[in-house]
């Protein structure tokens, strides 16, 4: 399964079309909307994640989305886990919506699974040790 989170925005002259919908119908892929503000007349965001059985499916997903005026981009951060501060007290588990953050059993370890993360921040303020950081793309250096 391939899946990526993506920032997708769109111009308001699509902005109340089924576009999304049609990812599932055509392509056969899956999303799981993270957020969104979508209004008539005005310009629509949302941050989703797109999963797919194959990268071909999503690549061609993302082209049908461009190709009806959706500009579509990669989060500019990243969440990082330092794991040499971490206490794997589970805290960042209990407010991470999509579960990139979970506990292993039976050895009780947190861990985190970037590939799932909606750079939602939750885990940075929630996390007692700080152990949870932010680093952004642009500049290769910690926010």
């Amino acid at each position: 399964m391939y899946a990526k989170i993506v920032i997708l925005k769109f111009p308001p002259e699509v902005a109340q079309k089924a576009l999304v919908c049609q990812l599932v119908k055509k392509f056969d892929l899956l999303f799981n909307i993270l957020n969104a503000k979508i209004s008539s007349r005005k310009e629509g965001f949302m941050v989703m994640e797109i999963s797919s059985t194959s990268r071909a499916g999503f690549k061609k997903g993302i082209a049908f989305l461009k190709e009806q005026g959706v500009r579509v981009s990669s989060p500019e951060h990243q969440i990082f886990k330092d794991e040499e501060i971490c206490t794997h007290c589970g805290a960042c588990t209990a407010v991470c919506p999509t579960r990139a953050l979970y506990i292993q059993r039976p050895g009780m370890e947190v861990l985190f699974d970037k590939e799932k993360c909606s750079v939602c921040e939750l885990c940075i303020v929630t996390c007692p040790t700080r152990a949870m950081g932010l680093f952004t793309k642009k500049t290769n250096a910690l926010v």
